[in-house]
């Protein structure tokens, strides 16, 4: 099936942009996918694959992959960010003046911009001056890939917006639904990356399935009170972009997050855990602006608190988690 007026673009070709452009193109829609790489362009339109980020995937004959920023987003009614959080005003300040006036803006991206402390949607605002929705959950690229069912929640302002999205995205693989929460719904897909690494350490240093569960039910406390304070919805947390999404990424291997976590508590330097991968591990960076949003809103973050220590301060992770144990007792819903 085709669609009048479909124009989308996908700018950012890592392995969830690529899953995305290629469900969007399979339903028909006119899908142009940006690559930073003219190599991977020229690759994903003459193989058909993305060997950097999705290498066992055949992408549809219908999507058309460019290098060309410019011509991606010209005619594009949707554009779809998947670039990674702490390039999103780079690469978006050089085509704010060629986005349609009624062009609508889907971030996919999980992160904070350091300095800024910018969600993905709030900087895309700043730049584009345009609608943006969000699409977060529990969605690893390659099993939406290989149509395993998943289910994700699309956030806007506006509920026509909202609908219409998610009509556009939903598969019989993929279901979507609404929601108005944009801030919880990125701060939850933000702070779960940091809370993952946390979860890799644990399970590294061998500390056991009670620890891990432990961790991620404190791990959600925490984000929920840092949510709570920047105007989130408290039931966002319990949902599939807050509570759903983060035992995912805290429980499975394919994250790459949990998958850094896991190599530091082995004993690997982050150095080395990052120098062998071109994949980008959001959690890294977004570790560093947590910490400075649980400064700026004066909120106990502890867990938040060990792996900036561990990542930024070089502090051993065995003498992380033991600081942990030890802090001083409380009551389990203090500061709710």
């Amino acid at each position: 099936m085709n669609y009048p007026n479909s124009y989308i673009s996908v700018i950012g070709a890592g392995a969830w942009g690529t899953t995305l452009a290629a469900l969007l193109s399979e339903k028909g829609y006119d899908v142009t996918l940006w690559t930073y790489e003219s190599e991977l362009s020229e690759h994903i339109n003459r193989e058909r694959i993305n060997h950097i980020y999705l290498p066992d995937v055949v992408l549809p004959v219908n999507l058309k992959a460019t290098d060309d920023l410019i011509r991606a987003v010209a005619r594009s009614r949707y554009i779809l960010n998947a670039v990674p959080t702490q390039h999103i005003r780079s690469v978006f300040s050089q085509i704010k003046s060629y986005v349609r006036e009624e062009a609508v803006i889907i971030s996919v991206s999980k992160g904070i911009e350091i300095n800024t402390l910018f969600t993905p949607s709030a900087i895309l605002k700043e730049i584009i001056n345009r609608p943006v929705a969000v699409l977060s959950g529990p969605s690893f690229a390659k099993e939406v890939a290989a149509k395993l069912p998943t289910a994700i929640t699309l956030a806007s302002d506006d509920k026509k917006t909202g609908l219409l999205l998610q009509e556009i995205f939903n598969t019989d693989y993929f279901r979507v639904y609404t929601h108005d929460d944009m801030i919880g719904s990125e701060i939850g897909g933000a702070l779960k990356n940091v809370i993952a690494i946390a979860a890799g350490i644990c399970n590294g240093l061998g500390l056991g399935h009670n620890a891990k569960a432990a961790l991620i039910t404190r791990g959600l406390s925490e984000i929920t009170r840092l949510g709570i304070r920047m105007h989130a919805k408290e039931i966002t947390f319990s949902g599939l972009s807050g509570l759903g999404d983060l035992v995912l990424t805290c429980t499975a291997p394919l994250s790459r997050n949990y998958t850094v976590g896991y190599k530091l508590g082995q004993g690997v330097t982050l150095p080395d855990i990052t120098g062998k991968t071109r994949a980008v591990a959001e959690g890294i960076s977004t570790t560093l602006s947590a910490f400075e949003l649980s400064k700026k809103h004066n909120i106990d973050m502890p867990i938040t608190e060990q792996v900036y220590l561990t990542l930024y301060k070089n502090k051993a992770p065995e003498k992380a988690a033991m600081d942990l144990m030890n802090r001083s007792l409380k009551s389990e819903f203090h500061g709710h």
